[in-house]
């Protein structure tokens, strides 16, 4: 995107001189800074104020600069100089000043799963009428939020912002930065009880969404959820209780996803995607494209077609005809069910295997998270294989659960995982792998790739 540097007399001290058009801004001076403005962000253990040289020998033109860090006299004049008191706050502020300016139709995500999912499904949808842009990867932070404003092409009609946290008031600055049209809560799940201390306190913090909506904006949350009941009356709730304004009636299971009616609405709607939580996932794309104007019928044809972010439910077939379900991007106690059901549902399998490993960031229940795991492995599946030291409580949870039947092995390392499971695979064989991002599960997926 490019902008004006006017945009910046709003945020820095001292006038700007003379007028100049920055083509995006950049963060990391190994990359190519060609006409953009740099942003020396300051983190905990870097200062990107050490690199300005850098900056301007990749083409930087502008700089923001802290106020109380003496500029390098050797670099007076090779760079425009904007000093502000805190250059995130800066970055920040400008991210504001764009949208402003530009004014695209801004649509908030957050929520402790589903927010990718989300994100996809809302851009698949929107996309066929308007022209939109979303957070790219996992730029849903402090930093992450205005790089992606800042990103936008300038004739983003739809922004669709995907907001993360990892602690309370981190979705609120994130929300009055955005200031969105539509603001969306899929879901309370388990995911920082290491920094909330409890499902309330997650639910309050994704909560924040709402701070930063637009007087005319709407709410949309998961309306099946108690801990969003606050917010209900003055929300688009979603799900399948019967107090939903958007209420999931029939659910028919297809080869490759689900068909689904809302309640007194006749014609159905069709995802392709495996996973009977993604139903709800699409149910917020529906409110959100039809507050935008979009027809009935264009939402279903493009909910037809989407397909998702990597490691997310992603399905390949491996050499020996197996089918390798990936959902190895993320995991909650709450999405490691749901993918678990996902698995049980599949039909024409001799051998369902569940590759289940480590939870992160749970707290102090983190044990007991991992061992009510096993309340959710059905009989359909044949064989569930944990991969890691907590993982190991999913595998403990099963054997000692009396009325289990289905057999478990426990491994402390993928390796051994991997060749445990060579020569197994054969074309009536599905697997599923399921962990926390940090356990690196996919290379798992790389040795079943290549599986023969």
């Amino acid at each position: 995107m490019n902008f004006s540097s006017k945009l910046l007399n709003n945020i820095s001290q001292g006038p700007v001189e003379h007028e100049l058009v920055f083509e995006g801004v950049a963060t990391d001076t190994r990359k190519d800074c060609t006409n953009k403005l740099f942003i020396p962000i300051v983190g905990e253990v870097f200062d990107g104020h050490r690199f300005i040289d850098a900056a301007i020998a990749n083409g930087a033109t502008g700089t923001l600069w802290d106020k109380n860090k003496p500029f390098p006299q050797d670099l007076v004049g090779k760079i425009n100089v904007y000093e502000v008191d805190d250059t995130t706050v800066g970055f920040q502020e400008l991210a504001k000043q764009v949208l402003r300016e530009q004014n695209p139709y801004v649509i908030g995500v957050t929520g402790s799963n589903g927010k990718t999912t989300a994100k996809d499904m809302l851009e698949a949808v929107l996309s066929p009428k308007y022209k939109t842009y979303k957070t790219q990867g996992n730029l849903n932070n402090h930093w992450g939020l205005p790089m992606t404003v800042l990103a936008m092409p300038e004739e983003t009609d739809v922004l669709i912002l995907e907001m993360g946290m990892s602690g309370a008031g981190e979705i609120s600055l994130l929300t009055q930065i955005a200031t969105p049209d539509v603001a969306i809560i899929t879901n309370i799940g388990e995911s920082h009880l290491l920094q909330l201390g409890s499902r309330e306190n997650i639910a309050k913090a994704k909560m924040e969404i709402a701070e930063g909506l637009k007087s005319n904006g709407h709410l949309v949350i998961d309306g099946d959820e108690p801990l969003l009941a606050p917010l209900q009356k003055n929300a688009i709730s979603c799900g399948y209780d019967e107090t939903n304004d958007l209420q999931v009636d029939q659910v028919v299971k297809l080869d490759n996803g689900y068909s689904f009616t809302l309640l007194n609405e006749k014609e159905p709607f069709e995802i392709a995607l495996l996973g009977k939580h993604n139903i709800k996932n699409a149910l917020y794309s529906i409110a959100a494209g039809r507050k935008l104007g979009m027809t009935d019928d264009q939402i279903r044809k493009a909910l037809s077609s989407l397909t998702l972010t990597g490691m997310r439910l992603e399905k390949f077939r491996s050499s020996t005809g197996a089918l390798i379900i990936n959902d190895a991007y993320n995991a909650s106690p709450t999405s490691m069910k749901a993918a678990v059901e996902t698995l049980a549902e599949l039909e024409g399998f001799h051998k369902k295997i569940a590759i289940l490993g480590d939870m992160y960031e749970l707290g102090d229940r983190e044990e007991s998270l991992h061992r009510n795991i096993a309340t959710a492995i059905q009989p359909s599946i044949t064989e569930v294989i944990t991969v890691g030291e907590k993982a190991k409580w999913i595998y403990d949870g099963i054997v000692e659960d009396e009325a289990q039947q289905v057999p478990a092995v426990s491994f402390d390392n993928k390796e051994d995982a991997a060749s445990y499971l060579s020569g197994q695979l054969d074309d009536k064989t599905a697997v599923l792998l399921k962990a926390s991002r940090g356990l690196g599960l996919e290379t798992i997926v790389k040795a079943l790739e290549n599986e023969s």
